[in-house]
């Protein structure tokens, strides 16, 4: 059976949708003098807690070893510091400072109307139908 013109177009659709929505959280978070991959740290610790630095990578979609080098980059901006696991030395954890959780309770709102706006035309049953369908369409190019 061959592609079909739709699915094709759908395909194109969605990478630049995703595309633009990138180059808009890019945008968003350089106003607060960070990258997406820095905020996504942040943001993953802000609402999880600490968290295991050798598995962040999974959460923030980036490469265990650069998850290293973006801790580090927090780390001189004093929104981040790592500890000890007191239960196994092999493990270290990051975790929000005072001052980057200060940080996050001040930009996150602001982040969060941003993301709210990239949505206000659409409804929110068709929000919910968005989602079912590009995680059905990720699991399956998962596992191709």
């Amino acid at each position: 059976m061959g592609l079909r013109s739709d699915e094709l177009k759908a395909v194109t659709v969605i990478l630049r949708a995703s595309q633009a929505i990138l180059d808009g959280i890019r945008k968003d978070v350089a106003k607060y003098g960070l990258n997406p991959t820095e905020f996504s740290v942040l943001e993953l610790l802000y609402h999880k807690g600490d968290q295991p630095i050798q598995m962040m990578g999974k959460n923030v979609l980036i490469s265990s070893s650069s998850i290293t080098y973006v801790v580090d980059k927090l780390e001189q901006k004093n929104y981040v510091v790592r500890k000890d696991c007191p239960e196994d030395r092999r493990v270290t954890y990051a975790a929000l400072t005072d001052a980057g959780r200060a940080f996050m309770d001040d930009i996150f709102p602001q982040h969060q109307e941003t993301i709210r706006k990239l949505f206000e035309d659409v409804e929110a049953s068709d929000v919910q139908e968005i989602i079912t369908f590009l995680k059905q369409i990720g699991r399956k190019a998962k596992i191709l």
